[in-house]
């Protein structure tokens, strides 16, 4: 169970090797992807800034309640941090368990409560040249 906040581009290969257990039968991951548009507004880049220890403490939490919640064997995640190009990982969630209905709901569990809790903030950068940070009302 792992979760990081990195400043070096994710490895999905590597992070997926990192979940195979021999209990397991199954194994989810989701890849959160820079993309070119939000909202109306074309995107030329994302950057996320975060508070690393707070971040991974409370990302701790996190992968603790979904081993609690749901029959997983492990879980791991990685957010990166710093400016991003259109297409690059900008987070990674993969869960390994010894069934498919535990992995997809503890991987869906661990994205939607990171975007919800850890202190990681998003500009994004525009094709007019603004910039503007989104959801942080809530951060």
């Amino acid at each position: 169970m792992s979760f990081k906040i990195t400043s070096v581009p994710i490895d999905p290969e590597a992070h997926k090797l990192a979940l195979v257990q021999s209990a397991a039968g199954a194994c989810v991951t989701f890849e959160g992807w820079v993309r070119n548009h939000n909202e109306g507004e074309a995107v030329q880049a994302l950057e996320y800034e975060a508070h690393a220890g707070i971040a991974e403490k409370e990302g701790a939490k996190i992968l603790a309640e979904a081993k609690q919640r749901f029959a997983i064997e492990t879980a791991l995640c990685e957010h990166r941090v710093g400016k991003l190009a259109i297409g690059e990982c900008a987070v990674w969630v993969g869960v390994s368990a010894a069934h498919r209905g535990a992995a997809f709901d503890a991987c869906r569990y661990i994205i939607d409560e990171t975007k919800a809790r850890v202190p990681i903030w998003k500009k994004e950068h525009y094709a007019s040249g603004e910039t503007g940070w989104v959801n942080c009302a809530t951060r």
